[in-house]
């Protein structure tokens, strides 16, 4: 009895869902980083309104701990 991978159906199954994985991996780490940035993006954002005192530091704090558009 041939296995799966001994067809040329098989690998093709095979290395379709190889790829599609692989695809997912690099997806999934590109919406991390861009993510990532945008999070540090923000804090910096915050921390100039602060700096330059068009905020205060209380507000820029409540802002930078808020999830989601929720206040903890």
């Amino acid at each position: 009895m041939p296995t799966l991978a001994a067809t040329e159906q098989g690998m093709v199954m095979m290395l379709a869902c190889a790829g599609v994985a692989f695809t997912w991996v690099i997806a999934a780490t590109i919406h991390a980083v861009k993510r990532d940035r945008a999070r540090e993006e923000t804090r910096r954002e915050i921390a100039a309104y602060v700096a330059e005192g068009s905020m205060t530091a209380e507000e820029g704090e409540r802002l930078l701990s808020a999830k989601s558009g929720q206040e903890s």
